[in-house]
């Protein structure tokens, strides 16, 4: 799941600090020269106790920020220092990255054509490249999901992941910027701690999760370009590995397998309200009792006592006017409640 904890006051910070993060400072350089900005002039002292920071390390981050010409000296007080008004400071940093930036691009425009250009004459056999190592394999995952543009669609299974999500940061980035997801996870996967609150933000920036029992490997496809599968099979104790698919057969192929397990998944959140005085955490207990999870795993993931999950499901009953679960279930369906 995607792990984006943006709340609104922070991302609106964040967005003003893209300039700065664009030309190479990071998030202590940045504070502090906000800090220095919002004054006419400061001392180290004066910024070592706004910033709550020792006087030795605000003097190497006011360095930087002079030599980079953030900020001078008051010529009636050399000890104290000012801001640089920003147009003059920023904008020929912006051009040189700008200018870099255009080249990298130029660069990745004839390195793209003579890559297209070997692939054309490879062998049938070519169309899948092994990827050996652990490290090589996480690196391939977040590259993947870096370089999608429209989708990816991803398998998640119960055994360990390619990446786990709290180190999947290029998922929250694509995400951010308006690439479509849609995710599978098998039925086991609800079980995880959090998993719940991970699946309702990712869902927020436009992921769709559905479910299955079960699910034949894991896999991940970036906008039908490429995809990605272990190199072994489930449960096999072998080393690391996976198989990288170019466009192909192979790769149609697991594109409609995607597909068809798609159809056949079970939608996990919907913006289905229940009447009346029912809330968020009735829904997701009729959808976590719906999928086969137990009184106890449900409890567990939204965070509530089974006794608590028990009494619940006997106000839901009453409501709906039945005397069993397999009832309750057939009216939750019904009522467009799940």
């Amino acid at each position: 799941m995607a792990s984006i904890r943006h709340g609104g006051g922070r991302v609106d910070a964040e967005r003003k600090a893209l300039v700065l993060e664009a030309i190479g400072l990071d998030d202590e350089h940045t504070a502090l020269y906000r800090l220095i900005l919002e004054a006419p002039s400061a001392s180290i002292d004066e910024l070592a106790a706004s910033a709550s920071k020792p006087p030795a390390e605000v003097r190497a981050i006011v360095a930087e920020l002079e030599r980079l010409g953030l900020l001078a000296r008051q010529a009636s007080a050399p000890d104290r220092v000012v801001a640089s008004p920003p147009s003059l400071a920023l904008q020929p940093m912006l051009l040189d990255r700008e200018r870099r930036l255009t080249q990298a691009h130029e660069a990745l425009v004839q390195l793209s054509e003579i890559y297209r250009r070997g692939a054309a004459q490879r062998d049938a056999p070519d169309v899948v490249d092994v990827v050996l190592g652990a490290d090589a394999v996480r690196q391939r995952f977040a590259q993947l999901q870096a370089s999608a543009t429209r989708e990816v669609r991803v398998f998640v299974l119960s055994d360990v992941a390619f990446l786990d999500a709290d180190q999947n940061t290029a998922e929250d980035e694509a995400l951010a910027r308006g690439v479509a997801y849609r995710v599978i996870v098998e039925k086991a996967v609800l079980e995880r701690p959090g998993f719940i609150d991970s699946a309702r933000e990712a869902a927020a920036y436009g992921e769709e999760i559905r479910v299955l029992p079960t699910l034949p490997t894991r896999l991940i496809i970036a906008d039908d370009d490429v995809a990605m599968l272990p190199m072994h099979s489930r449960g096999e104790e072998r080393s690391s590995g996976a198989l990288l698919v170019h466009p192909s057969g192979l790769l149609d192929l697991l594109g409609e397998t995607f597909e068809g397990h798609w159809t056949a998944a079970t939608e996990f959140l919907t913006s289905a309200e229940l009447p009346g005085a029912h809330d968020a955490v009735d829904r997701d207990l009729l959808k976590l009792l719906l999928l086969g999870l137990t009184d106890a795993a449900a409890g567990a993931q939204l965070g509530i006592s089974v006794r608590t999950v028990q009494r619940r499901v006997a106000a839901l009953m009453e409501t709906a006017g039945v005397t069993t679960r397999l009832q309750l279930g057939a009216e939750a369906v019904r009522r467009s409640w799940v």
